[in-house]
C-alpha cells in the first residue's frame, strides 16, 4: 500500500509536486541534477520506492530524464506543432517542408526512411480502395536536436503516385503534397484524428522513450478535389517532446 500524507495524497505525489514546483520556479534549471533517491529519503523520511516513484512522475511528464549519475531536468525544448499553419497550401506549394512551420532554425534529421509498394490491407476503406489495390508506403523517423520525436508512415494509392518522386526516398522541395499537386491530385482538405496511449515496445525503441512516457498518435487523411483520399499518414509522437498548437478565428 502506498504511504499517504496528511492530506490523503500519496507521499510520492507530494514529493513530485514539490520537485515540479522547484523546476518551474527555476530553482533547478535545464540540465541540473535533481535530488537523488537517497536525498529524498532523508529529506522526506520515506522509503526508497517512494522516492523512486516521485522521480518517475517527473520523468513520465517529460520534465526530467534519467542519465548516468542521476535524474536531470530535461534540456530539450518542446516542439510546437502548429497544426493548421503547417498544412497551408502556400507552405508546401512554395517548396517548403510542412516541418518548417514547427522547427524554426533547429536541426532536423530524417532517418530510417523506407519506401515500398504493398497491398492496401486495413486502410482500404480509408483510402476508398478495393481489397486488391496497391499502395506506396513511406516510413520515416524525425530526429530534432539529436532527439527522436516522431515517426510517420504514409500510405498513397499506387494508381496516383506510380513512377513519381513519391516512390523515392527524396520527394524533392515541398515534399509529398507538392508532388501530388504536380500529378493533378493537389490536397485541398485535411482531417486529423488524435489520441493518446502508451507505446508498444517497438515504438518506445524508435523514439528512445523513458519508461512510462505515453505517445500521441495522429492519423491524417489528405483529400483531393472531389473528395478522393490521396494519403493516410499515421504519425506517432513522443508526448513529452510536443505541444500541439491550433490557432484559428472564431
Amino acid at each position: 500500500m502506498t504511504s499517504q500524507g496528511s492530506t490523503g495524497q500519496p507521499k510520492y505525489q507530494r514529493i513530485a509536486d514539490a520537485l515540479r514546483t522547484a523546476v518551474q520556479s527555476g530553482e533547478y534549471g535545464p540540465g541540473d541534477r535533481l535530488p537523488g533517491e537517497n536525498d529524498l529519503m532523508a529529506t522526506y523520511d520515506v522509503a526508497r520506492m517512494t522516492a523512486r516513484q516521485a522521480l518517475g512522475v517527473l520523468q513520465s511528464e517529460g520534465l526530467a530524464q534519467a542519465q548516468d549519475g542521476g535524474v536531470f531536468v530535461r534540456t530539450f525544448k518542446p516542439l510546437r506543432r502548429r497544426g493548421i499553419e503547417r498544412l497551408a497550401r502556400e507552405r508546401w506549394g512554395s517548396g517548403r517542408s510542412v516541418w518548417s512551420a514547427d522547427t524554426e532554425d533547429r536541426e532536423l534529421v530524417v532517418n530510417r526512411v523506407e519506401v515500398r509498394e504493398e497491398a492496401v490491407g486495413r486502410l482500404a476503406d480509408a483510402l476508398g480502395l478495393s481489397a486488391g489495390s496497391r499502395v506506396w508506403v513511406r516510413s520515416r523517423r524525425f530526429v530534432l536536436d539529436g532527439k527522436p520525436v516522431l515517426f510517420a508512415t504514409s500510405y498513397l494509392p499506387s494508381d496516383v503516385v506510380a513512377d513519381s518522386a513519391i516512390t523515392r526516398a527524396d520527394t524533392g522541395p515541398g515534399g509529398t503534397y507538392a508532388r501530388l499537386a504536380e500529378l493533378g491530385h493537389e490536397p485541398v482538405h485535411f482531417r486529423e484524428e488524435i489520441r493518446c496511449r502508451m507505446p508498444s515496445a517497438d515504438e518506445a525503441e524508435r523514439l528512445s522513450l523513458s519508461l512510462g512516457t505515453p505517445v500521441v498518435q495522429i492519423v491524417r487523411t489528405a483529400f483531393a478535389e472531389g473528395g478522393r483520399a490521396v494519403e493516410v499518414n499515421e504519425m506517432t509522437l513522443d508526448s513529452a517532446s510536443y505541444v500541439l498548437e491550433y490557432e484559428f478565428d472564431a
